[in-house]
C-alpha cells in the first residue's frame, strides 16, 4: 500500500493547482481523482490478485471519475468580479443590451473609473501606437486586470507584434506584457496585462535586480535539494545491488548509479535553465525532487524541474525550452543505455518482469529498448530472455522513461510546450486531451502505463500563453518535433509481435 500513498501524495499537490480556480473543496476532488486507485486496490485485495477487475469497467471508471472531476471544478468556477454598473456589463459583454438611461448610473460610472487600467488620457496615448498599415485597431475593451485591443491585422504577425510592442513600451515603459494572442474565428487581438515587476526591474536593461535574482535562483533551496536526492539515489543504487548497510564504507558501492542519475537530470535541467536564460525568462534553477526507494519504485528521485517565474516572450522560445530538455535527455540517456547493455548480461525472462524489475528487466516493454539489446547481445538475447542491467544501463534506461513522460504532449511538459508551438494553444490542448485518452485506453493492455496516464488525467491539458502567441515557428523546427514525437511513440509502445519474430527475441 505504500505506492498507494505515494500516489495519493503526489494527486494532492496536482490537484491543489486547480484549488485557485475553483471553490469546491480540494479533498473532494482529490477523492474523486484518487477513485480509481482505491477502486483498483480493493479489487486486488478481495480476490488477492486472482482475478483482475473487467477492461470494460476500469474504462468506465476512469471515464467516469474524469467527468466528475471536470463537472466538479466547473460547477465551483470562481467567476471575474461583475462591474457593478450597467454600462461596465456591456463594456465586458458587447452582446449585451444598452443599460437604462437613468440619472443614478452617472455617479456610479464616475465611482467605477478608476477601476480601469488606463485613464482617458492613456487611452488615446495607447490608440497612436498601433499604425493603420500594421495593425487597423478598431475598439479597446477593458478588463479588471487587462486592456483588450481588437481590430484588423495588416502585416505579418512578428511585424505586427515588434511595433505595436515597441510603441507600446515608449508610451508606458514597462507597465504592461503586451500579449498577441490568436482570436476565436476572429483577427488576433492585443492584450495588455500589468507587469508585477515593472518596479522592480533596472530601466536600462531591463533585467530583474540582482538581489531580486538570487532571491528567485535560490542556490542555496537548489543544494539542499540536491544533496538530500544524493543520499536518497544512493540509498536505491545499493537497493539494486542487492546490497545490506553493514558500514558506511557500503554506501559507495550505489554511488555509481547515485551520480550517474543525477548527471542526468542535472544536465537536463540546466539545459532548461541556459534556454531560460538566452531568452531572458526568469526561472529558478533545477530543484532535484528527492524519494525515499521503494520495493516498487526503487529510483530515489523523480527528477529536477525549473520553476518559469515570467512570461515566454515568443512560439520559437516556448518551443526552445520544451525541445533543449527532450534533445539533452534523449542524447545522454540512449548513449548511457548502450553503453550500459555492453556492461549487463542476460538471464531467464521472469514471468512478472516490469519496467522497474532491474533483477530481469525485460526490454521488450519498448521498441527502442529491444532493438538496442538485440543490438548489442545478438543471438545471446532470445526468447525467454531477459537482462539483468548493468548500473550504467539502469540509469540510461531511467532516463528514456522520464524522457518519455515529458515529451508527451500535455501542459507545461516538454512535449506540450513543443506542441504548443508547433499548432498553437488551442490546437495544442486538443492534442493534449486526445493524447491522455489513448494513452487511458492503451494503459488497459499495457498495466505499466497506467499511473502514466492516472498523473496526465491530473494535468492541466492547455499551457500559458507566450507573450506573441501568433508568429509561427520555422520549418526546421517542425522538423524537430515531429522526430522527438515518433521517438516517443517508439519509446512508449512495447515491441510488436512480427519485429520479435524478425528479431527472434
Amino acid at each position: 500500500m505504500i505506492w498507494l500513498l505515494l500516489l495519493g501524495l503526489i494527486t494532492y499537490f496536482i490537484v491543489k493547482r486547480a484549488s485557485g480556480v475553483t471553490r469546491t473543496p480540494v479533498w473532494l476532488l482529490w477523492l474523486v481523482a484518487m477513485m480509481p486507485a482505491f477502486v483498483l486496490s480493493g479489487w486486488a485485495i478481495a480476490f488477492r490478485g486472482q482475478r483482475a477487475l473487467p477492461p470494460t469497467l476500469v474504462i468506465l471508471l476512469f471515464v467516469g471519475c474524469l467527468m466528475v472531476y471536470l463537472l466538479l471544478i466547473e460547477r465551483g468556477r470562481i467567476a471575474p468580479k461583475p462591474a457593478k454598473t450597467p454600462q461596465n456589463n456591456a463594456a465586458l459583454d458587447p452582446a449585451s443590451p444598452p443599460p437604462p438611461s437613468i440619472p443614478e448610473a452617472i455617479p456610479e460610472l464616475h465611482d467605477e473609473q478608476p477601476l480601469r487600467p488606463i485613464t482617458q488620457e492613456e487611452e488615446n496615448r495607447l490608440q497612436t501606437c498601433f499604425l493603420w498599415s500594421v495593425y487597423y485597431l478598431q475598439h479597446i475593451e477593458y478588463r479588471p486586470q487587462a486592456v483588450i485591443c481588437r481590430g484588423k491585422l495588416r502585416t505579418t504577425p512578428e511585424i505586427a507584434y515588434q511595433t505595436v510592442r515597441d510603441n507600446i513600451e515608449v508610451q508606458f515603459r514597462d507597465r504592461f506584457y503586451v500579449v498577441f494572442q490568436e482570436g476565436h474565428r476572429t483577427d488576433p487581438f492585443f492584450a495588455l496585462v500589468p507587469n508585477p515587476y515593472a518596479k522592480e526591474q533596472d530601466p536600462l536593461l531591463r533585467q530583474p535586480s540582482s538581489r531580486k535574482d538570487r532571491k528567485l535562483v535560490r542556490p542555496g533551496v537548489a543544494s539542499a535539494l540536491a544533496g538530500i536526492t544524493l543520499i536518497t539515489t544512493t540509498l536505491a543504487g545499493l537497493q539494486m545491488a542487492g546490497r545490506v548497510i553493514s558500514n558506511p564504507l557500503v554506501l559507495i558501492d550505489g554511488l555509481p548509479y547515485a551520480l550517474l542519475v543525477m548527471t542526468f537530470f542535472a544536465l537536463r535541467g540546466i539545459g532548461h535553465f541556459l534556454t531560460t536564460r538566452k531568452y531572458q525568462i526568469a526561472a529558478t534553477l533545477p530543484y532535484f525532487i528527492p524519494v525515499i526507494p521503494l520495493s516498487f519504485f526503487p529510483l530515489g528521485t523523480v527528477g529536477a524541474f525549473i520553476q518559469i517565474r515570467s512570461p515566454i516572450p515568443d512560439r520559437k522560445a516556448l518551443f526552445d525550452v520544451g525541445a533543449v530538455g527532450a534533445m539533452l535527455g534523449l542524447c545522454i540517456s540512449i548513449p548511457l543505455l548502450a553503453w550500459g547493455l555492453t556492461l549487463s548480461e542476460v538471464v531467464g525472462l521472469s514471468q512478472r518482469a516490469g519496467i522497474f524489475d532491474f533483477y530481469a528487466l525485460n526490454p521488450r516493454f519498448s521498441i527502442v529498448f529491444a532493438l538496442f539489446s538485440k543490438l548489442v547481445f545478438g543471438s545471446d538475447f532470445v526468447a525467454q530472455t531477459a537482462i539483468k542491467p548493468h548500473a550504467f544501463a539502469i540509469a540510461g534506461w531511467i532516463g528514456l522513461l522520464f524522457t518519455a513522460f515529458n515529451l508527451m504532449p500535455v501542459g507545461q511538459l516538454d512535449g506540450g510546450r513543443m506542441i504548443h508551438a508547433m499548432f498553437g494553444q488551442r490546437r495544442g490542448a486538443l492534442i493534449g486531451q486526445i493524447s491522455r485518452f489513448l494513452l487511458l485506453a492503451f494503459s488497459v493492455v499495457q498495466p505499466h502505463l497506467l499511473v502514466w496516464a492516472i498523473l496526465l488525467l491530473l494535468l492541466p491539458a492547455m499551457d500559458e500563453p507566450a507573450l506573441n502567441d501568433v508568429t509561427e515557428i520555422d520549418n526546421f523546427r517542425d522538423g524537430v518535433g515531429l522526430a522527438l514525437l515518433t521517438l516517443l511513440v517508439l519509446i512508449i509502445l512495447p515491441a510488436p509481435k512480427f519485429l520479435m519474430s524478425w528479431l527472434h527475441i
